[in-house]
Order: C-alpha cells, then sequence, then structure tokens
C-alpha cells in the first residue's frame, strides 16, 4: 500500500501540494504514481521564474514504463527546482515526498488548493 501523507492536498492526475510556513507551496508526485511509474529516469521541471498554472502541465515525469505530464495544483511563479533531480531523477522512487520534490510554487491564489483532494479522498481513487 502506498503512503499517503494527510498533511498534503493531492490531484487526481496524482500530483501532491504541502503549503509551507513561508506561504509557498512545494509539488510533487504521490508515492503511489512513482510506484505505478516503475524507475524514474528524466524529470523535467518548469523554468524558475515561469508561470504555471492550476491543472494546467508543468512539466514531465519519464520512467522505464512511460512518460506521464506533471500538473500543477496551483498558479503562480516558479521560484525553486530540484536540481539534484537533473542527475539523479531515481530520488523521486526513494522519497517521493522529501528529496525527491520537483519544484515549488509562489501562489498567486491559494484558495485554488481547496479543489484538491485531502488525504481520504486521494485514498479513495489511488487504491481504486
Amino acid at each position: 500500500m502506498s503512503e499517503i501523507r494527510s498533511e498534503m492536498k493531492y490531484l487526481s492526475s496524482h500530483e501532491w501540494a504541502r503549503l509551507e510556513e513561508d506561504g509557498t507551496v512545494t509539488i510533487g508526485i504521490s508515492d503511489h504514481a512513482q510506484a505505478a511509474l516503475g524507475d524514474v529516469v528524466y524529470v523535467e521541471t518548469p523554468e524558475v521564474g515561469s508561470s504555471v498554472n492550476a491543472g494546467e502541465e508543468a512539466g514531465v515525469v519519464e520512467s522505464v514504463k512511460a512518460a506521464s505530464d506533471i500538473y500543477s495544483p496551483v498558479s503562480g511563479e516558479v521560484i525553486a527546482i530540484n536540481e539534484a533531480l537533473e542527475d539523479e531523477p531515481e530520488i523521486v522512487n526513494g522519497s517521493p515526498y522529501d528529496d525527491g520534490w520537483f519544484y515549488k510554487v509562489k501562489p498567486s491564489d491559494l484558495s485554488e488548493l481547496d479543489n484538491a483532494l485531502d488525504a481520504d479522498g486521494y485514498t479513495a481513487i489511488a487504491e481504486d
């Protein structure tokens, strides 16, 4: 069974969003998603300084099995990317919620996270 953390919000497309103390939002893919993908071999993140829109494509994650688009749970400016994933994309498999995050956003409308699923809602679709 996949780990699903209660402090995060989730999209049905398997991205997670964590609201940080400074008001930024960190985004990655769920444990369920990385397990389904298999060995991650490449991660494409948005550029620092670019804008992302909630529900729209913001990057790509590729594994030995498939390539999947990454959708942003929130709109805003990308303020950081996880540069470690450039050389070691497999970090996503070992630590999807901690070391394997994808990018951080300064949100333009934090209320967009209200549209995301809580842990219980995500559990219901992930285990379906």
